[in-house]
């Protein structure tokens, strides 16, 4: 099957199949008569794959990683369990993260309500966000 049907078959952009294949991890044949790449059942299976690992919040290279300890015929599972953990200890930091800029982008709201609007002067841009209490402040 051609790359447009591989991406029908899953419901993805055929972009997504030529991206996956220019990176290596889908390795169409090249028809010898008209030169066209042909994708097959394992293309589907290893497409499948990698769009439920992407999923998952696995990255590029987790997935070539795992891609090449099945390859080789070795179980992947250990290698999965541990980049999970990983991952997942990396959402929190950004989810605690966001969760810090969204209570401080609420106190801007709040804030910013009464405050009037001021002109820029040769010194300040915005005094709303210059004067935000936990701000930048410089040193010069």
């Amino acid at each position: 099957m051609r790359v447009s049907e591989l991406a029908k078959n899953l419901a993805v952009n055929p972009d997504t199949v030529r991206y996956y294949t220019r990176i290596g991890l889908l390795r169409p044949r090249k028809n010898a008569e008209n030169g066209y790449k042909e994708y097959d059942e394992r293309d589907i299976s290893r497409l499948n794959f990698i769009l439920s690992a992407r999923h998952l919040g696995f990255s590029i290279e987790d997935v070539k990683h795992i891609l090449k300890v099945s390859d080789q015929n070795e179980t992947p599972c250990p290698v999965v369990r541990n980049l999970i953990e990983q991952r997942l200890c990396e959402t929190e930091s950004r989810y605690q993260q966001l969760t810090l800029l969204r209570n401080r982008m609420q106190e801007a709201v709040k804030l910013w309500k009464e405050l009037p609007d001021e002109n820029p002067t040769g010194h300040m841009i915005c005094h709303l966000i210059e004067n935000f209490p936990g701000g930048v402040s410089s040193k010069d």
